[in-house]
């Protein structure tokens, strides 16, 4: 099924001079409505008039994470207060967190993408949906939300937290989608097994999974134990909040709802585009938005973008998973590491469990990496340290992430349970580096 085939089946070329138009109209508004911008403009020669088709994007300024920093709380709005329905703000790691405004209009086209991404993922209006992303701040919640009741499905704000209030509920109201973090997801279906639960008691079936990174051998655990099919969900609160893209049935990279969400993909070092199928920086920008609309934003995240025909019938453009970010990747002795290199690797090993931390820190002015790793329950039967089995393990674990990372970590098998669960976005590394 497809939601607004109008604008999820249009021709390349309608939507490029949809975009154009769009565009054209975004940087007019901008230009007499944030200073920021106008003197970005101004220091690089350029107008209004200068944006006659989406390609002219290329001459306008990037904008940054710190740029929304620097200009706390509303600097970058566009729209007066009086225009603004909804604030919210970033998750946000280090400093000022990012203050988001959304008028009325982005409600609706916020409300409206999402539609069309629980309609690609099979959801409608007979299904009883759950949303276990948080609610408040966090886009994730909200956001979700609004687009189930956009569509006429019934929706039920479980939120996180009270896990096992949320599994008898999923089970007495017959609950058939749920969105949540991949991490969250796991953790249902752990504590689901805790209490004598099978996914042949459930009737789930689609799950909406984002917020975090995760991995195939990750979606690969969370169907088998849930027994559902489990679908990527894509989004950033300075952009929209979850809506951006979304996979279809095909499950071959995420469609981008680019009438909305331009994007490009750049070299995170020159900053100069880079072609479809090149893997890049990913930088979108929000052709519609009126509440606090961005030019060009950085995202950070690292992925490629192709438009070749899918099997679904969109031809929106699809991103391929995100491999990393430009910014958090880790550098190990002159190495890049990503995170979902090391879960990658884990998650391909039977012995090892989805929990795992890494911690990052510097000995003898030497940089040290150290994956914690949980055993499965079905493996242990017995004490960590005194096991040869573990042992084993460990020489097993730290042979396949070596072959992969081409640095040697140090890991460190840890018993069930041990790994600290949260309801929210699962900070996986610990960089030790960073506090001494």
């Amino acid at each position: 099924m497809i939601w607004n085939k109008d604008k999820e089946t249009m021709s390349r070329a309608d939507m490029r001079a949809l975009q154009g138009k769009r565009l054209h109209k975004l940087v007019e508004y901008v230009y007499h409505n944030v200073p920021f911008y106008r003197d970005k403009m101004q220091q690089a020669d350029i107008t209004p008039d200068d944006i006659r088709s989406i390609d002219d994007i290329t001459l306008l300024p990037f904008t940054t994470k710190q740029d929304l920093r620097d200009n706390y709380p509303f600097g970058l709005q566009a729209a007066p207060a009086s225009e603004i329905v909804r604030i919210h703000a970033s998750s946000g790691t280090t400093g000022k967190p990012t203050i988001v405004g959304y008028s009325r209009r982005d409600i609706d086209v916020w409300s409206e993408c999402m539609t069309r991404c629980l309609t690609a993922y099979g959801i409608g209006r007979d299904d009883i949906f759950s949303v276990a992303y948080g609610y408040g701040l966090f886009t994730g919640g909200l956001g979700v939300h609004y687009g189930v009741e956009n569509l006429g499905a019934s929706v039920v704000p479980t939120s996180t937290g009270n896990t096992e209030k949320h599994i008898r509920l999923i089970t007495d109201l017959g609950i058939s989608g749920i969105a949540c973090t991949p991490s969250y997801a796991l953790h249902l279906a752990e504590t689901m097994e805790k209490m004598g639960v099978t996914k042949s008691d459930l009737k789930l079936r689609s799950g909406a999974f984002g917020a975090e990174p995760w991995t195939e051998n990750m979606r690969k655990e969370i169907e088998s134990r849930l027994g559902l099919k489990a679908y990527n969900l894509y989004g950033l609160s300075e952009i929209m909040g979850p809506c951006v893209s979304y996979e279809c049935e095909c499950q071959n990279g995420s469609h981008i709802n680019e009438d909305h969400f331009f994007p490009e993909i750049i070299d995170p070092n020159t900053l100069e585009p880079l072609p479809y199928g090149t893997t890049g920086e990913l930088v979108f920008t929000t052709l519609t938005k009126t509440g606090m609309p961005l030019l060009r934003y950085r995202t950070r995240d690292l992925c490629s973008i192709t438009d070749e025909p899918c099997p679904c019938g969109r031809t929106n453009v699809r991103m391929s998973s995100i491999i990393g970010r430009s910014d958090d990747m880790l550098i190990i002795r002159g190495i890049n590491v990503f995170p979902s290199q090391v879960e990658s690797v884990l998650l391909s090993i039977p012995e090892c469990a989805p929990y795992y931390r890494i911690v990052v820190d510097r000995v003898n002015n030497l940089d040290t990496i150290t994956v914690q790793v949980e055993i499965r329950p079905e493996q242990f039967d017995g004490e960590v340290d005194t096991l040869n089995p573990i042992f084993e393990l460990e020489k097993k674990v730290k042979s396949h992430l070596k072959s992969v990372l081409s640095i040697s970590p140090i890991v460190q098998i840890k018993q069930p349970g041990s790994i600290e669960r949260v309801d929210g976005k699962t900070k996986v590394v610990t960089d030790l580096r960073n506090i001494k």
